[in-house]
């Protein structure tokens, strides 16, 4: 249980830089939230743009929301950056404050009821570690589309935790793929992690998910990379690299992937540094392959559940 007074006592903390043509959107949809922050922590990690005049405006009218103000380090920060700038913010708080944490982005517009929703999901499940809803993006003519993700990972714009299941599983790994590995972990401690369909927790994403500020193909070829990284299995890395083939960017889009994930393999990359885990994951990603991905995560859950009544207590 948590020690907090308040149950739904939730704090968020927003890494950005230069956020500036899009972070009214995101300030107005949490100003309009039917459940606020206990407190909003944001790390303006070195913004050259007008980021530190929007965000003065609207600490002057909400004393829930603070600001954190880092060094300019020359360009936008990726992977393990956003999670250094994350834990500039995390650094100046109690968590014991709080129930539940939220990493979240600067570029979202999210709907009124959001943290709410994710709250009645954490209280309708005890195993339940890690929540967000699902994202979607306008294209250019205007057409709504839907972010690929499954429902057995939390997005990682939104990350929302109970704060004790972030606790235990060591918090953020500051590495490329800390957003999907931090489910794996979830699992792998005995909680679930979920991705909600439908309306009521579906967000905008106003920069949609892989557009690198260097190009989509940079992006893909830092995702292959921390694939590695995390340990995921060969066969099913190639798999969801040919998929991906027949998305756009076509055919570019999954070979700069695979470039990324066997680029490390011949260089000789780090991965995370826990040899049960990474072997977890692969069974998990090759059960994946065999039986698909609803029955691989039950298998995953299932495999684990001795550990939930501990981390839940």
């Amino acid at each position: 249980m948590s020690e907090t007074a308040d149950p739904r006592a939730f704090l968020v903390v927003s890494p950005g830089r230069n956020e500036a043509k899009f972070m009214r959107r995101t300030l107005d949809s949490m100003v309009a939230q039917t459940l606020r922050p206990t407190l909003w922590v944001i790390v303006d990690d070195g913004s050259t743009d007008e980021s530190p005049e929007i965000l003065a405006e609207y600490t002057a009218k909400h004393d829930w929301i603070r600001v954190i103000r880092r060094e300019d380090r020359g360009h936008r920060a990726v992977g393990p950056g956003v999670i250094d700038a994350f834990y500039a913010g995390w650094d100046t708080i109690d968590p014991k404050d709080y129930t539940y944490i939220c990493k979240l982005d600067l570029d979202l517009d999210l709907p009124t009821g959001y943290f709410e929703g994710l709250i009645h999901e954490m209280e309708a499940d005890p195993r339940l570690g890690t929540c967000s809803g699902k994202a979607y993006y306008f294209d250019n003519t205007g057409a709504k589309v839907w972010e690929r993700m499954g429902d057995e990972m939390s997005v990682g714009a939104s990350k929302f935790y109970r704060r004790t299941c972030f606790e235990t599983i060591g918090g953020f790994v500051r590495e490329v793929m800390w957003d999907g590995l931090d489910c794996h972990m979830v699992r792998w401690h005995g909680w679930r992690a979920r991705a909600f369909p439908g309306d009521a927790l579906a967000f905008e994403h106003l920069r949609p998910m892989g557009s690198s500020q260097a190009g989509i193909h940079t992006g893909r070829r830092r995702h292959g990379a921390g694939q590695w990284f995390m340990g995921s299995d060969p066969l099913y890395f190639t798999a969801t690299a040919l998929w991906k083939m027949a998305h756009p960017p076509y055919i570019t889009g999954g070979l700069a992937s695979l470039q990324g994930f066997f680029g490390a393999w011949l260089k000789g990359n780090k991965q995370y540094d826990d040899p049960e885990l990474r072997a977890y994951i692969r069974r998990y990603q090759r059960r994946t392959l065999l039986g698909g991905k609803t029955k691989a995560v039950a298998m995953a859950e299932a495999e684990r559940a001795d550990r939930a009544p501990r981390a839940v207590a």
